[in-house]
């Protein structure tokens, strides 16, 4: 087996340059870099993942914590994430908290005990206080979707009120009045956020907040079904649905057709994400794009930038939602 000292007798260079190769430093010219890799594959060289370890004080691996694995949600979070850090040589290690506060820590405290480099975090319940101490305690955090004001630096967010504002004049710009709210759960940061949007898109119409029309659904199919029901069950007119998310707005649609209603000619409905199903639903269906593929490549590239000082990499810390308007909604019949 070859070994770092017949690369690096091969490639002309010193063994700090070698390691720093191996490191992927950006310390090293592109030539060298080439002349060692050449030499590497040449001599069928593997590192030894562990002695780089000891050597470097670093794993190459980051913690990532999200609330769920189903879905397309956090799927395409966490392949903007692999992906991101599988091009400069480091690894992931996934555990989930389901938004509950012991779960939350037991798999911050989990990933802490794998000796990750960096924690990658989309949290919900877990208080900023806690995430402050944390990030104070030696183990560099890096928060998606979630804004604590002395994190600033290490927040990659969306800016969610402006994202509900967006929804909601999308409606209102077609001619509708009579509007109805379904909301994630309100205790989390986001869906308040998407809440108060919508409550300054009513207000800059001069349109008053009707708290009957609004309902507190789970950010799933379930709980988009269930408010639609008893949207439509309170006997209530309006003309078009506002979704926290998609797949409350997906599963509002089916309640809606399966109560007769055509959409959008009867009642129109957005959403809030832009997962990849909406092109697909008939009608196809209106949203906010989230862009939260690019959100994790940026939390990776934090991660690059301040763990593993690749400085030539930009960090963007506040994303800016978009409307995309296709055919679930249309002006109010007369």
């Amino acid at each position: 087996m070859a070994t770092i000292y017949e690369v690096s007798e091969l490639a002309g260079v010193s063994l700090a340059t070698v390691s720093r190769v191996l490191n992927n430093s950006d310390r090293v010219k592109e030539t060298t870099r080439v002349k060692v890799q050449d030499a590497m594959a040449a001599l069928d060289y593997r590192p030894n993942s562990m002695a780089q370890s000891l050597a470097s004080k670093r794993t190459n691996s980051i913690g990532i914590l999200v609330p769920e694995l189903h879905g397309p949600f956090f799927g395409t979070m966490l392949s903007g994430i692999e992906a991101e850090l599988r091009n400069a040589g480091k690894h992931a290690i996934i555990t989930v908290g389901h938004s509950d506060r012991e779960k939350e820590l037991d798999g911050i405290e989990f990933l802490i005990s794998r000796n990750v480099d960096a924690l990658i975090l989309h949290v919900d319940a877990v208080s900023d206080e806690y995430l402050h101490k944390l990030s104070d305690n030696g183990t560099p955090v890096v928060l998606i979707n979630r804004r604590v004001a002395a994190l600033a630096d290490s927040c990659i967010s969306l800016n969610n009120q402006q994202g509900g504002y967006l929804a909601t004049r999308a409606v209102l710009d077609q001619g509708h009045r009579q509007v109805a709210y379904i909301s994630g759960p309100l205790w989390k940061n986001d869906a308040a956020e998407r809440l108060l949007g919508h409550q300054q898109a009513l207000a800059d119409k001069g349109l008053a907040f009707d708290s009957a029309l609004t309902r507190e659904g789970d950010f799933q199919e379930t709980g988009g079904k269930e408010a639609m029901r008893q949207l439509l069950a309170s006997g209530l007119a309006f003309t078009a649905v506002v979704c926290g998310n998609d797949e409350m707005a997906a599963a509002a649609m089916e309640v809606a057709g399966k109560s007769g209603l055509l959409i959008p000619e009867q009642l129109s409905i957005i959403g809030f994400d832009n997962i990849n199903f909406c092109r697909y639903l008939h009608p196809k269906l209106s949203t906010i794009e989230y862009p939260i593929d690019a959100m994790g490549q940026m939390a990776a590239r934090w991660v690059l930038r301040h763990v593993y000082k690749n400085n030539k990499l930009l960090i963007q810390n506040i994303f800016e939602p978009r409307l995309y308007h296709r055919a679930s909604i249309t002006p109010p019949a007369a």
